[in-house]
């Protein structure tokens, strides 16, 4: 998934799949809590992606599945975008994210992200320095 698309919540607290993105995403998706270089955002879990992501937890030693872990899955839920291909979020991811009405989604190659649009544009600023791009496609080998 690629790109960056400006959508509203309305009034019941749903959000448009952006028309790019709907066929990607499939006719169920998941959406948790996520986190990026220090911001708070939600991120989109394709349905295959996101039965791998249980599986792995699945089979961790019970050491290993510690509260950060459980977080993720307890805090997710499971959209069916409507018709209209519309989904509803929880207040909960709302918070957490500090979304409120205008939301940028972003795709970040399998999976997709949920940010509060002021929170993303403080993020994309930090972030667009030749230093930090370069590093960045150091990082992908190129």
């Amino acid at each position: 998934m690629i790109g960056k698309y400006i959508a509203k919540m309305d009034d019941k607290n749903r959000l448009f799949v952006p028309a790019k993105l709907r066929e990607e995403l499939g006719g169920k998706f998941f959406v948790t809590l996520g986190v990026n270089c220090g911001h708070r955002c939600l991120t989109i879990y394709k349905d295959a992606d996101w039965q791998t992501l249980s599986e792995n937890y699945d089979r961790l030693p019970i050491a290993q599945k510690g509260d950060a872990t459980s977080l993720i899955f307890m805090n997710a839920v499971e959209c069916e975008p409507d018709r209209q291909f519309r989904f509803s979020l929880s207040q909960f991811l709302l918070r957490y994210a500090g979304i409120s009405k205008e939301v940028m989604i972003v795709g970040r190659a399998g999976q997709a992200e949920i940010w509060d649009v002021d929170e993303f544009n403080a993020f994309e600023n930090d972030n667009l320095t030749p230093e930090k791009l370069l590093a960045s496609l150091e990082a992908l080998g190129l």
